[in-house]
Order: C-alpha cells, then sequence, then structure tokens
C-alpha cells in the first residue's frame, strides 16, 4: 500500500471543507496526502454507523486516479473495504450505493468548478454528508484521532494475522455498475415517441453514459464535447452559465432538433435549450416535473429552494401538490426530502431529486430522461411545451463579492436594517427573501465562496426597477460604496 506522510493540523486546510462537500485545488489545498488523512476520517465515521464497505468513483478529471488511490488507501487502512467502480457520473455512485447496499460511497470530483480543482462528495448510511458532519471530518483530522483510529485497526490486523483469526481483513474490489444503472433506468422510463436531442457534456464524465442512455430510450443525438477530456477544451461544463448553452442552443436551431440538454461537469445537473434558443431555467423545469409527479401522486409534497420563481409555488398549488421553500445546497435539499418525503424536489442550480420511481438523489442522466418521457407524451412540439411554462422577467444569479467570511454578516445586517417598504413579506429560511404583490429579491450568503448571492423576478420590468431600487437602498446601508450588480 502506498505511503503517505502524516497531515499534521497546521497542514490541513479548514477552506476545502465546504457546507456541502469537500473542495480544492488539487496539489496545493487537495493533495494526496490530505486526501489519504480524509479517508481515514471517513473510515472512522462508517465504522462508528456499523458500517464497512465504501462504494468509490470519479470524474473525468486528470487528479482523478492519483486521489482515488489516496482516497481508498486512506479508507482501507482505517478497516472500511472499498469498492471501485471507475470514471462515472456522480449519480451512478450514489446508485451503486443502493445497487450494492452498501448506503455509503464518494465522488471524488469537481463538478463545475475549474481544471486544477477536485473534491469530495460523500454519503454514510444513506445520507449525504453536509455541515456539521463534514467540519467533523476537518476536527476528526486535526485532533489526530482519525491517524490513531486506524493505526489501532492495522495494529489488530497485524494481530489477527499472527493469530490467523478474528474478521477478515478489507478488501479493495473493482465493480462495473454502469450497465446497471442505465439497464434500471430503460426499466422505469419509456419514451412514446423518438424525439432528435443535442446533447452537450462540456467534456465531462456524463459524455459517455448520457448519450448512451437517450439513444437507448429511442432518440436521435447529436454529440457536442461528449469525449470526456478533464482539460475541458471547448466550455466549462456548467449550464447554470447562459455562455456554455451557446454552442448547444446553435447546434439545436442549426439541424432543426426538438430540444438541447447540457450536462454539468459530473452528471447531477441538467440544461435545458428550446429549438428557438430559449433556456428553460431548473425552476420552470421543476414545473413540468412536479404536473407529471402529481398526476400520479397528488397532494404530494414538492421542495425547491430561495432562488427559485414564484410562479412555481403556484403551479405547485394549482396542480394539487403542497409546496415547500427550503435552504439553497443539493445536500440540504437532498437532507429535507429524506426527513419529509416528498414525490419531488429541485433547486435553481439544475440538481433535481426524483423520489418518485427513483431514489431521491441529485441525477442529471435520469432528470433528462423524466424530461424526454413527458415531452414524448405531448402532441405538441417540445418547444411549446417548455416555453408554455408560466414565466416573469427576472435576473439570473447575480453576486456581490466581500471580503472572506464577511458575505454571512452583510446578509444578517440586510436582514436587520434593510427597510423594503412596499413588501409584503420577508422569508429568512436562507438568507433574506423578501416578497411583493408583484415579484420577490433574494439576499443569500453562499456556503462555498465569498459572495452575497442576488436574485430578482417580477411581473413587469418596472415592478422589477423598483424592487431592485430598495435592494441598493438597504445596501446602501450596509456595504455603502458596493459595487451592485444590478
Amino acid at each position: 500500500m502506498t505511503q503517505y506522510a502524516p497531515v499534521h493540523a497546521t497542514d490541513l486546510p479548514a477552506s476545502i471543507f465546504k457546507a456541502y462537500d469537500i473542495r480544492g485545488v488539487v496539489g496545493q489545498t487537495l493533495t494526496e496526502p490530505v486526501v489519504y488523512a480524509i479517508g481515514q476520517a471517513l473510515g472512522l465515521l462508517i465504522r462508528q454507523k456499523g458500517l464497512q464497505r465504501c462504494v468509490v468513483g470519479r470524474d473525468g478529471r486528470l487528479s482523478g486516479p492519483a486521489l482515488e488511490q489516496a482516497l481508498c488507501h486512506g479508507l482501507l487502512s482505517a478497516g472500511v473495504s472499498v469498492i471501485r467502480i471507475g470514471q462515472v457520473p456522480t449519480p451512478v455512485v450514489y446508485f451503486a450505493t443502493h445497487l450494492l447496499e452498501t448506503g455509503t460511497g464518494v465522488a471524488i470530483t469537481g463538478s463545475h468548478n475549474p481544471p486544477d480543482y477536485n473534491g469530495l462528495k460523500m454519503m454514510v448510511a444513506g445520507t449525504t454528508l453536509s455541515g456539521e458532519a463534514i467540519q467533523g471530518l476537518y476536527r476528526s483530522i486535526a485532533s489526530g484521532e482519525a491517524l490513531e483510529a486506524a493505526q489501532a485497526v492495522q495494529s489488530a490486523q497485524a494481530g489477527q494475522a499472527v493469530e490467523a483469526s478474528g474478521p477478515l481483513p478489507p478488501t479493495d474490489q473493482t465493480r462495473d455498475c454502469r450497465a446497471d444503472y442505465l439497464d434500471r433506468i430503460l426499466s422505469d422510463v419509456k419514451l412514446a415517441r423518438p424525439l432528435k436531442v443535442a446533447v452537450d457534456a462540456g467534456n465531462g464524465v456524463a459524455g459517455e453514459l448520457g448519450p448512451e442512455l437517450i439513444r437507448r430510450l429511442g432518440c436521435e443525438v447529436t454529440e457536442l464535447f461528449c469525449e470526456i477530456d478533464g482539460h475541458f477544451p471547448n466550455h466549462h461544463p456548467d449550464p447554470a452559465d447562459p455562455h456554455n448553452l451557446e454552442d448547444l442552443i446553435r447546434t439545436v436551431a442549426e439541424k432543426d432538433l426538438d430540444l438541447g440538454l447540457a450536462f454539468d461537469g459530473d452528471g447531477d445537473r441538467l440544461g435545458v435549450v428550446t429549438r428557438k434558443g430559449e433556456i428553460i431555467w431548473p425552476d420552470r423545469q421543476l414545473m413540468l416535473y412536479a404536473q407529471d409527479v402529481l398526476q400520479a401522486r397528488p397532494g404530494s409534497e414538492i421542495i425547491f429552494d430561495v432562488k427559485c420563481s414564484r410562479l412555481l409555488s403556484r403551479f405547485i398549488a394549482q396542480h394539487g401538490g403542497r409546496p415547500t421553500m427550503w435552504k439553497t445546497g443539493h445536500s440540504l435539499i437532498k437532507a429535507k426530502l429524506k426527513e419529509t418525503g416528498a414525490a419531488l424536489a429541485g433547486e435553481m442550480s439544475g440538481h433535481c431529486f426524483f423520489n418518485d420511481r427513483w431514489y431521491g438523489f441529485d441525477d442529471g442522466l435520469y432528470t433528462a430522461a423524466r424530461l424526454l418521457e413527458i415531452l414524448s407524451a405531448r402532441p405538441e412540439h417540445p418547444t411549446e411545451v417548455l416555453e408554455s411554462l408560466p414565466n416573469s422577467s427576472s435576473t439570473p444569479e447575480l453576486q456581490v463579492r466581500t471580503a472572506e467570511g464577511e458575505n454571512h454578516k452583510t446578509v444578517e445586517q440586510l436582514a436587520r436594517q434593510g427597510v423594503f417598504d412596499s413588501a409584503i413579506d420577508k422569508i429568512f429560511i436562507d438568507g433574506i427573501r423578501v416578497e411583493y404583490s408583484d415579484g420577490f429579491g433574494l439576499a443569500r450568503a453562499s456556503n462555498t465562496t465569498p459572495v452575497v448571492v442576488l436574485r430578482f423576478e417580477a411581473d413587469t420590468r418596472e415592478a422589477l426597477a423598483r424592487i431592485q431600487a430598495e435592494f441598493r437602498q438597504a445596501f446602501a446601508r450596509v456595504m455603502p460604496g458596493a459595487s451592485l450588480p444590478f
């Protein structure tokens, strides 16, 4: 087994332990010894939960194989068996935890971050790690607890080897789950008619299975940047940025296709564009999914994050569902879904969680399959269906940069000191969302970068301008002279 230098508290960057996952710059903040130590801490947590096996997969980043090796050796040294499932989208890791009945898995992925980043998305005993649980891993390493526990495991294993008795040592296995994953989706999702679809994977890891799945559903597929390449030579694999959808929009129009689908770097988010070039943002997509789910499960709860359109809540209620607004963050939404048993959840970033006919984890490929199933069953052209979804004047996600750690303080001050004269309600689930009779404004602190995230929506351009003016006044109280992006 490869030897890694011990990581002491002074060598451990606290900055990589984020609210939803672990993420850092490879070779700087995220090194192989650090990932080995994370494996030991994660192994200790897994054993404390009474479990002994962990699925490990990775995306297409160049640093993936080396970090996989470090993580797996860390888990093994802590007495946890690993099942390596290779280079796969993050949702295939989640699926494998169900298929192999481990309830526990790690996706080594940098998601949509630049090529020099990588990270870990972790699930233990059926729960995605976030917040305090991720900070617990940091403390376990920094205090030396994880290293001591691993050394105790190794000493016990050495004694067992001499005695040739006791529990078997942890194993390092490989398993290809790709066919199982595709077969499971194809056994459930059926299209009424074939569609012509462009797929842009942005050279991310969904470039292999995404087009294959859509072809096997019966569609004609035009591929864009589906070669997995950790350099991301064409554009960033992030469908939340409109610039990254320009090639897809052009291809759908030029080839007269039915629609375009875009996956992010690790395949757990989906972007959608129409033949006319309109981007159907995830909160509008969620309307279509909610309508479909509610036909089969009337009265079901549907969860969405604070950045979503207020039209979504109305749409869900009009179709017999129970709308629930919640905090932004894939792990936080997933935890709320598990707590409530809701049939469906989604967030503005593009994570969508089907707990209806699926397992409740975020999966861009499965979401694409469900979307195609819905569109194929409608007599109208997919563009008509998608563009007829309720819409309003809105902004994309806007950001105000702050000093490190100041974004949370700024939002707290906005919540306390902001006046918002024409507001009818204020919601403090995640930051401050100010509701008006004709729109809303949102300010929340990002949990991953030092920015205040803003979003605005209104029935008219005039109402949008009025709401933004009230927010400018509120910012003038707490951040005088700030450069605002609206």
